[in-house]
C-alpha cells in the first residue's frame, strides 16, 4: 500500500523527495489501514461475550455515537452520529459493545444506507431483541469538497426492525428521545 500511495502522490505532480512528503506514503498507508480496520474485526471478538441476562423490557438507547467512515465511491470521509435503541427480550448487551459494533461497520468502505442496516441487523441478532431502531446522521465530504459542493447538507438514514417497525408508539418514543 505504501508504494501505491507513492504512485498516487507522484501522479498528481508532487515530488516525493520534498521534505514534507518524504514519509507520507508510509503514514498514509498506516492511516488507511486504521480507517479500514473493520475488515479485520469479527462480531464474536467485538461483542466478547458481553451479553447478560436481564428482565428489563424497556427501551435501551445509546445516542450520539460518533461515526467516521469512508465513502466507497470516492474514498472520502463521511462523519456523523449514530443512535441505536433496542427493546430487550431477556438479554442486554454491554454498553460499549454497541459503539464497537457501530465502529466495526463504519471502519469499512461504506455507503450510509448499508451501514445503517448492518448495525440494526447485528444488534437484533446478538441481543435477540424484540426490536431495534437505528438512525444515522452524517455529512459527506464527497458532497462537500467536490461535486455539488453543498456544505450544510446532512444525510439521515434509519432502519427499524421488529417492534420499532411494527409499533408506531415504540418508533415514536425512539424518535422523540433522539431529538
Amino acid at each position: 500500500m505504501k508504494e501505491d500511495f507513492a504512485n498516487i502522490i507522484s501522479s498528481v505532480g508532487e515530488d516525493l523527495e520534498r521534505d514534507g512528503l518524504k514519509n507520507t506514503p508510509e503514514r498514509a498507508a498506516k492511516a488507511f489501514k486504521f480507517l479500514t480496520r473493520g475488515y479485520h474485526q469479527n462480531l464474536d471478538e467485538v461483542v466478547n461475550n458481553a451479553i447478560f441476562e436481564s428482565d428489563n423490557d424497556e427501551m435501551v438507547l445509546v445516542k450520539d455515537i460518533e461515526v467516521y467512515s469512508l465513502c466507497e465511491h470516492h474514498l472520502l470521509p463521511f462523519i456523523g452520529k449514530c443512535h441505536v435503541a433496542y427493546l430487550p427480550q431477556g438479554k442486554v448487551i454491554g454498553l460499549s459493545k454497541i459503539a464497537r459494533i457501530v465502529d466495526m461497520y463504519a471502519r469499512r468502505l461504506q455507503i450510509q444506507e448499508n451501514m445503517t442496516k448492518q448495525i440494526a441487523e447485528t444488534i437484533m441478532e446478538v441481543t435477540g431483541a424484540k426490536g431495534v431502531g437505528v438512525v444515522l446522521e452524517a455529512k459527506h465530504l464527497c458532497m462537500m469538497m467536490r461535486g455539488v459542493e453543498k456544505q450544510n447538507s446532512m444525510m439521515t438514514t434509519s432502519m427499524m426492525l421488529g417492534t420499532f417497525r411494527d409499533g408506531s408508539s415504540t418508533r415514536s418514543e425512539f424518535l422523540s428521545l433522539i431529538r
